[in-house]
């Protein structure tokens, strides 16, 4: 089945267009679904089908602000939409990451292995870790 629009209806709020796209996930977002669930990758926590402003947005980490935007070939007539979309995310503090429907399913590893190196850059550039989990040690 094809994936609706990321535009929304004007007759729907973007909280009910992510909650309609949260039932209707393309067979690559719920392959990466599955990975990125229940902090499944290194402990990042992910949400999914996410409204970030006028947008939704397919996974987001909000502790890396980093959107995972996985993409088929839908989106290739929609490169101005894609960069005025990229350019409000970048204005409001969000890293994209891009990834093909072909990569998800036939480079799986390389895709969860370029979301690892979006999640942890080289730290001499500072980038936040996610928040310690269970209790502190004194």
């Amino acid at each position: 089945m094809p994936k609706p629009s990321d535009d929304p209806p004007a007759r729907q709020s973007p909280t009910d267009f992510a909650r309609h796209l949260r039932r209707e996930l393309t067979v690559p977002e719920r392959h990466l679904w599955y990975a990125l669930r229940d902090r499944r990758l290194q402990g990042w926590k992910f949400r999914r089908q996410v409204p970030v402003g006028p947008f939704v947005v397919d996974f987001v980490c909000d502790a890396a602000r980093l959107v995972i935007e996985v993409d088929g070939a839908s989106h290739d007539a929609r490169g101005e939409a894609d960069r005025i979309r990229e350019k409000y995310l970048s204005e409001h503090g969000y890293r994209v990451l891009r990834v093909s429907n072909d990569d998800v399913l036939k480079d799986f590893e390389g895709v969860c292995g370029a979301i690892l190196d979006a999640l942890n850059p080289h730290p001499a550039f500072g980038h936040p870790l996610p928040p310690a989990e269970g209790r502190r040690i004194r």
